[in-house]
């Protein structure tokens, strides 16, 4: 199955990220992919990403990770709502909260 995902790069404390179509099967890290379709820098909050090759490995049946499928709908290349891709941890309870629960 395809997956559209982000690939790590760049160096240490300075990330970048391809914007690769891949099977759900590779790992990330072994820069095998099918195709090559934009880029994210989130230190300059650049994101660039080819609209008809995106739209092309939808229709063919590739799935999007959620970050993409997120960021997919902020450029308008698809429709719909986003996906929280925040952990569902519960919230940390602070010092005081736990006195007084006792």
């Amino acid at each position: 199955m395809l997956t559209i995902r982000m690939q790590r790069t760049g160096r240490k404390n300075d990330p970048h990220f391809r914007v690769i179509v891949t099977d759900s099967k590779r790992s990330s890290k072994t820069g095998n992919y099918v195709e090559n379709i934009g880029f994210y820098n989130p230190k300059a909050g650049e994101f660039k990403i080819d609209a008809e090759r995106a739209k092309h490995w939808l229709k063919v049946g590739a799935k999007t990770s959620d970050t993409v499928h997120n960021f997919l709908i902020s450029q308008k290349v698809i429709e719909g709502k986003k996906v929280n891709v925040l952990s569902k941890k519960s919230p940390t309870k602070k010092k005081k909260e736990l006195k007084a629960a006792k």
